[in-house]
């Protein structure tokens, strides 16, 4: 049956039967791979956009505020990784909670949140190669830097960063944490070298006020609702330390070391994201991150900029303009530890998923020498390296943070379902003060799903239906759970599933005439597409039902 829940102890007996993968991380290595995926993108770029949109100074309020909304997540996911220390993440929590539907859509979702994240870095990763080459002299070809959407051939360089992490990958786990490791000491060097350089370049008067006023009213234009969007904002600057999970079962001591990974990394991050909040804003005035526009460097070398002395003309003679090149550097590595922790999340999701039969099994065959889903890894880096070089990173950035948001929901009502049904299980770490903490997490991270845009929510529901058509056509008659199911449950599941399609496609309709409202019709082609798929969903899901109803008799 759809609700059938997979006992804890099969899930951690197959973890040592059934996988090759080899147990080769320690706690170091785990809070490299955290602070690897967190640290990159958020810091480099997205704390320039809060600033200068929504929280003036006051950002550095935000990253508080993010953080501990991401550490009700984290202490649940530390809790599901020390008791069920296999790889899979939230998929394999929720299958031993809440049985295997809701771990189907849950491992759906991850695909969404793994996948599009490496495409979207990739995309980004491109802008800041080609400045780096830029600082040498050194022009690429700008119909390699685009794609055919905006004016180009390939963005070739996505591609190349996603096909190269997928190959480091590919040689095994215990290869790509050292390279992790490098490149998560010299971008922490980097930040904290900014850090110290910085802070005699401050100027009080740029963090004066903290927190700027709000002149018209509307929420998230600066004032506290400004902190509160921009801690939205920043709560996607620290998705990363659930990738964590996913190399629960190639940590050596999983129980002790995974809280460690998780927790650790996180608050390392947090410390680091902080400071580093302070000197940018303190060292320029919050209104300049808004007027650099989206073509410009990451916001941190409009600081770097800023850090020297006045020239007789007036203008700001930076003192460490040879900093400018390593901060590009760096912000490259660390896009590029992003995508190798994202690829490694998304190939271990699937390979849980395999192994439960839910999709085909070359998702869980490793490589006889290197022990990792060569073909996994393989099949995955064709398909995003496609997508980051054909299609425009603006379209694919914005369908990440809304799936991550869903699952630490899923993750946090966990933890309070487990306790009930099985109080006594082994547990290497326990969330403190359950339920109030699950409970806090989920509404954090479901208030922050409640604020994102429509188009967004249209999309996960889009996404969240075309996996409702794989689990009716493969799912459903592959899962193990289900193998000693009679006729009459498949039946039933078919039903079941099919009823809860038709009322999610309800919603997408919904969603659509909403968007369409409110956006004036500007979205001509998501709306179309959406009503058409819509349609066409609705008429597969009616055909399983009568299906099922049909061979009953």
């Amino acid at each position: 049956m759809l609700f059938k829940r997979k006992p804890i102890e099969n899930i951690i007996e197959e973890s040592g039967t059934k996988s090759n993968l080899k147990r080769s991380l320690g706690p170091i290595a785990l809070i490299a791979l955290g602070v690897g995926a967190i640290v990159g993108a958020g810091l480099f770029s997205v704390t320039g956009k809060a600033a200068g949109d929504y929280a003036g100074p006051g950002v550095m309020i935000s990253f508080l505020i993010a953080a501990i909304g991401c550490a009700f997540a984290g202490l649940c996911y530390a809790e599901f990784a020390s008791m069920i220390p296999v790889a899979g993440s939230a998929y394999t929590y929720s299958y031993a909670t809440m049985g295997e539907f809701i771990a189907w859509i849950i491992g759906w979702d991850l695909v969404l949140e793994y996948s599009v994240a490496s495409a979207a870095v990739a995309s980004s990763w491109t802008g800041y190669f080609n400045q780096f080459l830029l600082s040498f002299n050194i022009h690429f070809p700008v119909e390699l830097l685009k794609t055919p959407f905006e004016g180009g051939i390939i963005n070739l360089p996505a591609a190349f960063i996603v096909i190269a992490m997928s190959l480091v990958l590919m040689r095994g786990t215990k290869g790509s944490a050292s390279f992790n490791n490098f490149i998560v000491i010299l971008k922490v060097s980097i930040v904290l070298i900014f850090i110290a350089l910085g802070f005699k370049y401050i100027n009080p008067e740029n963090l004066t006020p903290l927190v700027p006023p709000n002149t018209t009213g509307k929420f998230g234009d600066f004032g506290w609702s400004g902190i509160l969007r921009a801690a939205g904002i920043m709560f996607f600057a620290y998705i990363g330390f659930d990738a964590v999970s996913t190399a629960a079962q190639e940590a050596k001591n999983p129980k002790k070391n995974m809280p460690i990974g998780i927790l650790g990394s996180l608050l390392i991050c947090t410390i680091l994201y902080i400071t580093f909040a302070y000197v940018m804003t303190g060292i320029v005035n919050y209104t300049e991150f808004s007027n650099a526009g989206t073509e410009s460097l990451a916001p941190v070398v409009i600081a770097i900029n800023q850090m020297g002395n006045i020239g007789a003309d007036g203008t700001i003679i930076p003192a460490y303009p040879w900093l400018n090149i390593f901060i590009v550097f760096s912000v490259l590595l660390g896009f590029s530890s992003i995508i190798l922790v994202m690829l490694l999340g998304q190939s271990r999701v699937f390979f849980s998923m395999s192994q439960d039969g839910l999709i085909p099994k070359i998702f869980s065959q490793t490589h006889s020498k290197f022990k990792t889903p060569v073909k996994s890894n393989f099949i995955f880096m064709v398909f995003i390296s496609a997508c980051a070089g054909f299609i425009p990173g603006s379209v694919i950035s914005e369908m990440t943070s809304i799936g991550t948001l869903f699952a630490f929901v899923l993750v946090c009502i966990g933890v309070i379902v487990l306790r009930k049904k099985n109080p006594n299980a082994p547990r290497g770490f326990k969330t403190p003060l359950v339920p109030l903490i699950p409970i806090l997490g989920v509404l954090t991270c479901f208030g922050l799903m409640v604020s994102l845009p429509l188009d967004t929510w249209i999309r996960l529901v889009i996404w969240m239906i075309l996996g409702f058509d794989i689990y009716l056509w493969y799912g459903i008659k592959k899962s193990i759970m289900a193998v000693k199911d009679t006729d009459n449950d498949r039946r039933k599941s078919y039903t079941i599933t099919s009823y809860c399609g038709i009322f999610v496609s309800i919603i997408l309709m919904i969603l659509t005439y909403l968007h369409h409202k409110l956006s004036d019709g500007n979205d001509q082609i998501l709306i179309y597409f959406s009503v058409i798929f819509c349609v066409i969903n609705l008429l597969i899901f009616i055909y399983y039902i009568y299906k099922s109803k049909f061979n009953s008799k």
